[in-house]
């Protein structure tokens, strides 16, 4: 989890002092790019390393195994004014328990150490007055207490997302040995597919909801806006909150204004708020509770409610509720899980779309209401509410090529089902001598791959002849801007990230031109 984590962390050589990794929020701290870091010395990362007892540290850690601090340390990082980061590191252990490297933790502590300098320097003059010396220990104490606060709720995001990710996870363990044990009975293995099934798209959610709070609070999350229904934008959100609705018995009724509603907005976000404010609606209410989504025009606005009648919200909750990793703290709803994630987003991509949000709720046990309001967007035409079918097409010749045999295995198999000729690779070398022989008319390429990755063998495949009309798609975890501009670079026609929405892989199939 050091991809999400909040600290910049950095894992070197123990006698090279080579970058092996590094996180994001390193790659942030230090202003340079993962590039310019990993496979180099880590004193091209932090040169003060070399004055200030870091590397001698470094080395003493390794050499040891005993993990050691290293308290603040002066660094300019190219800015005006110094920056004060402290070090912890600790011994990475081999396949012998013997030290292979080092990880180093930094934290920023400029803030304090400019506080302490500057009161040690307030308190070295005799001008000071008692009601200064006085100010300056309340100032000690605020920073005092908003540092423990900020590492209670470090703690406690760290043990919730380890408590949620541990229940799919344990549900896929006990469904594997379920499969294995099956031995023909169908019901039994049909109802555990659907039971990890559900348990993947619980850990998708999770992991998707962690990004966008990564996203937006690093200003990377971009809006894809177009002309959408309001109807459509509801539809989809209750499709995709119908299970958990269902699951707990809960009556759902939507009613929308007879006449088209179209906003300007990004369709995939907008009903990720309301998805969110009707899971957060089932997951507080008692078992068979009421849940009602209505939206009424009000001048150039749609006020969108949802409204419940469970456990209602405290009144000295209200005013965080839309804070990230707030929660209604019941002892029977705990068990329900979240990482109260999802109303911080709701309030996120409301704002983004130049709307407001606002809760209300009379106390415990008196329901609550979520009022959601957006401008209307007026003059656009009205687009069709019904989903498209997804399109059937011929049979392809398709090249599935991943170092992951086990993903790369289902993924032929769906596409063996859906009568397509497929042919497997597992390396960028084998790839391409499996695309010359086989001439694929599309090839489905993970990108970090040992030796040859899927870069290079993109670019070896587009320099021959015969590569110069397969279409090439990247299939990989990272969908940042950046990670596709590469892609294209590299001669790759499309850009999936996993895991791959079928219904997005069969229409790209049947939109194929004929070959």
């Amino acid at each position: 989890m050091s991809e999400l984590s909040p600290q910049p962390m950095v894992a070197v050589d123990g006698t090279t002092h080579i970058v092996s990794y590094v996180n994001p929020a390193f790659i942030q701290l230090v202003g340079k790019a993962g590039t310019d870091l990993v496979g180099r010395p880590f004193a091209d990362a932090v040169p003060e390393g070399a004055r200030n007892g870091c590397l001698e540290l470094l080395d003493r850690v390794f050499r040891t195994g005993v993990a050691e601090n290293l308290g603040e340390q002066e660094h300019r990082q190219l800015q005006p004014q110094p920056v004060y980061w402290s070090y912890a590191m600790w011994a990475i252990l081999g396949a012998n328990e013997q030290p292979v490297g080092v990880m180093i933790q930094v934290t920023d502590t400029t803030e304090t150490a400019l506080f302490r300098q500057k009161s040690v320097a307030m308190n070295e003059s005799l001008l000071i007055s008692a009601k200064r010396q006085h100010e300056l220990t309340e100032v000690a104490e605020a920073l005092s207490v908003r540092l423990q606060s900020a590492v209670r709720g470090r703690d406690h995001f760290l043990a919730v997302l380890s408590h949620e990710l541990r229940n799919p996870l344990s549900a896929f363990s006990t469904g594997l040995q379920l499969l294995k044990l099956s031995a023909g009975d169908l019901d039994l293995a049909e109802n555990t597919r659907d039971m990890m099934e559900r348990q993947l798209r619980q850990m998708l959610r999770l992991v998707d909801d962690l990004l966008d709070i990564s996203r937006i609070t690093t200003g990377k999350l971009k809006l894809h806006k177009e002309s959408v229904g309001l109807a459509s934008v509801v539809r989809d959100a209750v499709e995709a909150s119908r299970a958990q609705i269902e699951s707990g018995g809960h009556h759902l009724t939507v009613t929308l204004p007879p006449s088209p509603i179209m906003l300007d907005g990004d369709p995939a976000r907008l009903s990720q708020v309301f998805l969110n404010l009707l899971n957060n609606a089932a997951k507080y209410s008692e078992p068979g509770g009421s849940i009602q989504l209505t939206a009424r025009l009000d001048g150039s606005e749609v006020e969108i409610s949802v409204r419940d009648k469970g456990i209602g919200i405290p009144a000295a909750k209200l005013p965080h509720i839309f804070e990230a990793f707030v929660q209604v703290d019941t002892s029977w709803r705990r068990t329900q899980g979240g990482m109260g994630i999802g109303l911080s987003l709701v309030k996120e991509f409301v704002e983004l779309h130049g709307g407001r949000v606002e809760v209300r709720s009379e106390g415990l046990g008196q329901g609550s209401e979520f009022l959601v309001r957006f401008p209307v967007f007026v003059g656009a035409a009205v687009e069709p509410i019904d989903r498209l079918e997804i399109p059937s097409g011929p049979r392809r010749r398709i090249l599935v090529v991943d170092d992951n045999r086990d993903a790369a295995a289902t993924l032929a198999m769906m596409l063996k089902i859906m009568g397509h000729e497929v042919r497997k690779a597992d390396e960028g070398e084998a790839a391409v001598t499996a695309a010359e022989e086989f001439r694929p008319e599309l090839v489905l390429m993970d990108l970090g791959m040992p030796n040859v990755d899927g870069f290079e063998a993109a670019r070896r495949i587009r320099a021959q002849p015969w590569g110069q009309k397969i279409i090439l798609v990247a299939l990989t975890g990272w969908g940042a801007e950046r990670d596709r501009q590469r892609t294209q670079e590299a001669g790759f026609n499309r850009h999936l990230v996993k895991p791959v929405e079928m219904d997005a892989l069969m229409r790209m199939l049947a939109e194929m031109p004929l070959s």
